[in-house]
């Protein structure tokens, strides 16, 4: 099996567990956790697993100069990007999440472009027009704020979870370059902790776990171990051997994925609300135009095959 084999595997693997995410994580909020709380104690748990992962692999020392990626790397791909997400979901419907957080790959090519110079022209353009449209159009149509409905804070959250999530794949890339993917991830996670604790503590704090199920702990220990320990590090994997494009691309498959688990959960019994019945033409031709605006931001070689026809 292939290095390149493998990366696409642990992508696909990772955008299932996040399909299900959005349905357990909004499972247990708000009634059982906060969702600054929530991310307290995922950043908590998972840095600790890391960690511990750590210390069983050769130390690998960090030069001065890379502390401050590192901590950037924290602040907006853990710190901002799942504080924004978490807070997002409690208000709005995972349908609608999994939907805009499709624009991922739009918005990895703008940090490309913005921080390391790359050109944006011809179709890509048009991407970026198509899928921004689309991402407006669904925030300014969850206007009603019910849970199938959703709810145009939370969605707007969820946007800006994606570009935050966006800024870190392309900041982490030279990092990955250099060091071991477990020395990256595990300075990552200790350096946002630092950003998330002032702000989840007082919810954390409020937590009582006395009122949690069997069930109900499973879910937490899902979201920490699978959604955050399993995921991150899958991901760091593939974004060694693939671009943060490839990476990002992946990503359209979480509306069909949620979806997916939405229906299959209804039918087990296991949710209260049928997030399904929530998927409206409204939605879908929202889906198209980011599907749209990443299709075409993800094919550079379309502007070459036109100049080459051109001439």
């Amino acid at each position: 099996m292939s290095g390149l084999f493998r990366a696409h595997l642990a992508l696909l693997a990772v955008n299932l567990i996040y399909g299900a995410n959005y349905l357990i994580a909004k499972g247990l909020m708000p009634n059982l956790i906060q969702p600054s709380g929530f991310i307290m104690l995922r950043v908590l748990g998972a840095t600790t697993l890391f960690w511990i992962l750590r210390l069983t692999v050769q130390h690998q020392p960090v030069a001065p100069r890379d502390f401050w990626r590192l901590a950037l790397c924290g602040l907006f791909g853990v710190a901002g990007n799942q504080l924004l997400f978490f807070n997002g979901l409690n208000l709005t419907s995972p349908i609608n999440a999994a939907i805009i957080m499709t624009a991922n790959p739009i918005l990895v090519l703008v940090m490309a472009s913005v921080l390391l110079g790359e050109r944006i022209a011809g179709v890509r353009v048009a991407g970026i027009i198509a899928g921004g449209a689309g991402a407006v159009w669904l925030i300014l149509t969850s206007a009603d704020g019910s849970a199938l409905g959703g709810n145009w804070k939370g969605d707007l959250m969820i946007l800006l979870n994606a570009a935050s999530y966006a800024l870190y794949l392309v900041m982490v890339k030279p990092l990955m370059q250099k060091y071991s993917p477990i020395t990256v991830i595990s300075w990552v996670f200790l350096l946002g902790a630092v950003v998330v604790m002032p702000v989840g503590w007082s919810q954390f704090s409020a937590i009582e776990w006395g009122t949690f199920s069997t069930a109900d702990v499973g879910a937490a220990a899902f979201v920490v171990i699978g959604t955050t320990f399993f995921a991150y590090l899958l991901n760091i994997f593939a974004i060694r051997v693939v671009s943060p494009n490839v990476v990002s691309s992946y990503i359209y498959l979480q509306p069909l994925t949620a979806t997916a688990f939405a229906a299959l959960f209804a039918w087990l019994g296991w949710s209260v609300v049928d997030y399904t019945g929530g998927l409206t033409a409204g939605k879908v031709l929202s889906a198209v135009l980011i599907f749209i605006g990443v299709y075409l931001v993800s094919k550079p070689g379309i502007d070459r095959a036109r100049k080459k026809s051109q001439n």
